[in-house]
C-alpha cells in the first residue's frame, strides 16, 4: 500500500504527514505551532510568533537571487474538525488518519485538513530545501482562519517585508484566484417560554443524517441538503398535525460548514405514533427524491427517549419553527460580473437550545458589501417580526479583484509556459485572508493558488495527488521568476 511519504513531491508530502500527526483544529494550534518553531530554529531560520500566535519565518535568498522582490508564502495552521457520527475521534488528541486511495488522499471518517495543510506543507518544504531557487522569502502561517480569521485580523504592519503574497488556500488546480467574498456571522436568538407537557405524552428524538455537507462557500451552489432546514421543514409541515410538543432542536457544528446532521426532541400523544412513523417515511422519500442528484443519502431515525419535564410553550414553538422555516439559506444571488460564481449566500450552520432560548448561527458571504448588508437586513426584519434578537459579528472584507495585478499576470504566464494552456482567472466564494491583509499592507500584490481539494469542511474531504505535484511545480517556477526589485 502506498503511504504518504512515498508520494511526490516527497518533501511536501512528508511535511503533510507530520502535520496530520499533530492535532491542530481551530483555536488549538499550539502543539503544531511549537513543532514548527523548533524545526525552524534548528534550521537557523528567523522565526517570530506575534501577539496572537501567527508565525513569520524568514529565509534569505538563494545565491544569485538576492536582488529579487521579497515573496511571502501564506497558509493557515488550523483545520476544520468534522467527523462522521460513528467515528471515534478526539480532534484535540488524535492524529488524522490519512491514506492513499488511487489518485486521492483521504482521511478515515474525519476531515483531512488538506485545507490548508497542503499549502502549509508546501511552504515549509520550500523553507527546508537547499535546491530551490528563490529570492528573499517569508512564510506567514496564521491561526484560527476557519473559526474567525483571528490571525489575519490581528496581523500588524511592519511584520512582513514582502512585496508579493502568494496565498496557498485555493482548492482547484488550473484556477488562479484574484478575489474572494467577504462575510459576517449572524446569530438569531429566539426566546423560549417553557411549560409542563401533557402527562400522557411520549418522548422521542428524531435525527436526520446521511447528508454530504461541505464548505459553506465553495460548495454552497451545489444544492446540497441542509439538515437544520430540512428538520425545520418537517416540523412546519407536520408539527400541528402530530400535536408535537418540542423540547430541543440541535443541528450542525460550524457556521462555515453545511450541516450534515441535526436532531429534534419532542413529545406527542401515544395515539399519534403510527402517524408519526408514516409522516417520517413520507418525508424521507420526498427529500430523497428532491435531492436525488445533489444529496441522495438522507436518513431519518426515530427513537423513544425518557420523558421530558418541560416543553416549549405553543407560542414559542410556533415562532421558532416559523423563523427556521422562513430563514433564507443557500445561494441568494449569482454574480453578474464573474460567470458561474456565487455572489451572495447564507448558511444556517448551527442550532443550539439553551435554558431560555434557541440560537441560530449563520454565516453570510458576499462578493459585494451591499449584498451582505441586504441579507443582514433580511435577518433583522425576520427577528423583528418574530420578537427575536439578531447580532452580527466578525465581519471581514472581501478581496477586490485587480485585473492589473503583476503577480497574477506572472502566475498566469508561468502556468501557460509549463502546461501550454491558459489557466482560469477566478474569484472564490469563500473567505480568503487576502482581503484582511490589504489593510496593514495595502500595496502588497496578491494571488491565490492551490491543488484540487474536494469537499473541504466535511469527512469526505480529499486532495488530488496529481494536482499537488502540478501546484508544486507552478509554485517553484513562480518563485524562480520573481521579478527584480524596482
Amino acid at each position: 500500500m502506498t503511504t504518504l511519504n512515498q508520494l511526490q513531491p516527497q518533501a511536501l508530502w512528508q511535511w503533510f504527514e507530520q502535520i496530520c500527526a499533530i492535532p491542530h483544529q481551530s483555536k488549538h494550534e499550539q502543539a503544531l505551532s511549537a513543532y514548527i518553531q523548533t524545526w525552524a530554529k534548528d534550521k537557523q531560520l528567523s522565526v517570530v510568533e506575534d501577539k496572537v500566535g501567527n508565525l513569520i519565518i524568514k529565509k534569505p535568498a538563494t545565491a544569485g537571487m538576492e536582488n529579487r522582490k521579497t515573496v511571502v508564502l501564506q497558509a493557515h495552521i488550523d483545520m476544520v474538525p468534522q467527523k462522521n457520527a460513528d467515528k471515534v475521534h478526539d480532534f484535540e488528541k488524535d492524529p488524522i488518519e490519512a491514506y492513499v486511495d488511487g489518485d486521492w488522499v483521504k482521511a478515515k471518517g474525519t476531515t483531512l485538513g488538506a485545507d490548508n495543510g497542503i499549502g502549509m506543507a508546501s511552504a515549509l518544504a520550500i523553507l527546508g530545501a537547499d535546491n530551490i531557487a528563490h529570492g528573499p522569502l517569508e512564510v506567514l502561517l496564521t491561526i484560527d482562519e476557519e473559526a474567525g480569521m483571528t490571525g489575519a485580523f490581528a496581523l500588524e504592519a511592519g511584520m512582513l517585508d514582502a512585496d508579493i503574497l502568494i496565498n496557498t488556500d485555493s482548492e482547484q488546480e488550473g484556477e488562479i484566484y484574484m478575489g474572494c467574498a467577504g462575510g459576517v456571522d449572524a446569530q438569531l436568538t429566539v426566546p423560549i417560554v417553557w411549560q409542563s407537557p401533557e402527562p400522557t405524552n411520549t418522548s422521542y428524538k428524531l435525527s436526520l443524517s446521511g447528508l454530504k455537507g461541505g464548505h459553506s462557500g465553495v460548495n454552497i451552489h451545489l444544492g446540497r441538503g441542509n439538515a437544520n432546514k430540512l428538520l425545520a421543514r418537517f416540523l412546519f409541515d407536520h408539527g400541528d398535525e402530530l400535536a408535537i410538543e418540542l423540547t430541543q432542536f440541535t443541528g450542525g457544528s460550524l457556521r462555515n460548514a453545511i450541516p450534515r446532521e441535526a436532531d429534534v426532541s419532542f413529545m406527542l400523544p401515544p395515539e399519534n405514533q403510527s402517524l408519526l412513523q408514516e409522516r417520517i417515511s413520507e418525508f424521507q422519500a420526498l427529500v430523497r427524491q428532491e435531492l436525488a442528484i445533489a444529496d441522495p443519502g438522507t436518513i431519518l431515525t426515530l427513537e423513544e427517549i425518557p420523558a421530558e419535564k418541560q416543553v416549549m410553550s405553543e407560542e414559542s414553538q410556533q415562532i421558532l419553527i416559523d423563523v427556521l422555516n422562513a430563514c433564507p439559506n443557500g445561494v441568494i444571488r449569482m454574480s453578474d460580473e464573474v460567470e458561474g460564481v456565487t455572489e451572495t449566500s447564507l448558511n444556517v450552520g448551527v442550532i443550539e437550545t439553551s435554558d431560555n432560548s434557541v440560537q441560530i448561527i449563520c454565516l453570510i458571504r458576499s462578493l459585494i458589501d451591499s449584498g451582505r448588508e441586504e441579507i443582514e437586513g433580511v435577518l433583522s426584519s425576520l427577528a423583528n417580526l418574530a420578537g427575536a434578537n439578531v447580532e452580527f459579528s466578525g465581519a471581514y472584507p472581501g478581496w477586490k479583484p485587480d485585473n492589473s495585478s503583476p503577480v497574477m499576470a506572472s502566475v498566469r504566464e508561468t502556468y501557460k509556459a509549463i502546461y501550454n494552456k491558459e489557466p482560469t482567472i477566478m474569484v472564490i466564494h469563500a473567505g480568503l485572508e487576502c482581503g484582511l491583509f490589504k489593510k496593514p499592507y495595502p500595496e502588497m500584490d496578491m494571488v491565490s493558488i492551490g491543488p484540487t481539494i474536494r469537499y473541504p469542511h466535511s469527512p469526505d474531504e480529499k486532495v488530488n495527488i496529481t494536482t499537488v505535484g502540478q501546484y508544486w511545480d507552478l509554485l517553484l517556477a513562480v518563485l524562480e521568476r520573481t521579478p527584480v526589485k524596482g
